[in-house]
């Protein structure tokens, strides 16, 4: 008879992180898995899950260095330091946000103490994985949320109203970049009543944008731009697409009330979307969200968490906004990592099994030695 899985969840450590890896719910599918899971004391309180709702799950609650004793799986939101997990079982599973593009030495360490690190930011963007795809289910969120921060940044209304004193134009958005972020951000201002525009350098997602009921705004004339990358992300755009972005964009933002910037490529600093030159043309009282900020930004001047005033132009960006929405982004990555494990459980085993194309994909350590393609070199 194989002993049950120890799953253990830490409280997320790093600054201004509310949300937590596991949430009551997903708790009670693990055990019926068959797996036991121990949460750190007040793990999921940022988030607004009480410790007596984990309890009644079934989960154990304990000090951070019980819950990680004997783990097999250990389940975070970002990466916890390797030093945290000491007591885990030798090759134990680690599932979370590692960047580990900009935090190599972190991997380095993992792959020392033989854990097996797997990157859920690694998720490839096929059919079968969406119900896992955390950036996906976070970038969701944070699409919606941008929307809402710059209309209470903004000082007017939304939708158009007619009123006995006069009408109240609808407020103009333009949305840049159009991912999952980007989409969502559209469909939410499109709610509000907004007059919304987007652009986005892949030319597949026109038809996405007029499906939404929004003006698709794109470059013409421009032979041999699609700006699709493997795994569908977007790739980096060439000099001459670059130019010919940058006037349309100059001649269309000047008319904006509301911008919503959401371009990133994995791995690299985000794209300059916005320029202060461009700012400036821009209507005094106009809001600017820069969803890429803590990757260098989209936007010329903007600084993360701040709300910084230029030309009359507030710029606004979240260092991590999926943390402003806690309770609904842990439900939602905790559902991703269940679906995940859960898809490759081997109930024989006792533990999951995972594929080569998925688990190839996300595994950045294995016995030892880094062994993710992305990271070689």
């Amino acid at each position: 008879m194989s002993i049950a899985v120890r799953i253990a969840v830490l409280k997320e450590r790093a600054d201004g992180e509310t949300r937590v890896a596991l949430t009551p719910e997903t708790a009670r599918k693990f055990l019926a898995l068959g797996a036991t899971v121990a949460i750190e004391t007040e793990a999921g309180r940022a988030a607004s899950y009480a410790d007596e709702a984990y309890r009644e799950a079934g989960a154990e609650i304990a000090s951070a260095t019980e819950v990680v004793k004997n783990a097999d799986i250990v389940m975070g939101v970002q990466a916890p330091e390797a030093d945290l997990l000491e007591g885990a079982r030798q090759g134990a599973l680690v599932l979370a946000i590692f960047d580990p593009f900009s935090r190599r030495d972190r991997v380095e360490q993992f792959a020392a103490r033989g854990f097996e690190a797997m990157a859920m930011e690694f998720m490839p963007r096929i059919t079968r994985a969406q119900s896992m795809d955390v950036l996906s289910s976070q970038s969701n969120l944070a699409g919606y949320k941008a929307v809402l921060s710059a209309a209470n940044e903004y000082g007017r209304a939304f939708p158009m109203m007619m009123t006995a004193a006069g009408t109240v134009q609808a407020a103009k958005v333009f949305v840049m970049g159009v991912g999952v972020a980007g989409l969502q951000a559209i469909a939410t201002a499109k709610r509000l009543g907004a007059q919304v525009s987007a652009t986005d350098v892949r030319s597949a997602t026109r038809e996405q944008i007029q499906s939404l009921g929004a003006k698709p705004i794109f470059v013409e004339n421009v032979a041999g731009i699609e700006g699709e990358g493997s795994g569908g992300y977007a790739t980096e755009m060439s000099e001459e697409y670059r130019k010919a972005q940058a006037e349309l964009v100059s001649s269309h933002i000047a008319k904006q009330d509301i911008v919503i910037t959401t371009a990133l490529i994995p791995g690299k600093p985000a794209p300059r979307l916005i320029s202060d030159a461009q700012i400036a043309t821009m209507k005094p009282g106009s809001v600017i969200f820069d969803l890429a900020v803590v990757q260098g930004g989209n936007v010329e001047g903007s600084v993360p968490d701040q709300t910084v005033t230029k030309h009359g132009v507030k710029l606004v960006g979240y260092a991590n906004t999926a943390t402003h929405l806690a309770a609904d982004a842990s439900a939602l990555y905790s559902r991703n990592l269940y679906n995940f494990l859960s898809a490759f459980w081997d109930k024989d085993a006792g533990k999951p099994v995972f594929d080569e194309e998925i688990g190839n994909a996300v595994r950045l350590t294995q016995g030892g030695k880094v062994v993710n393609e992305r990271l070689a070199g």
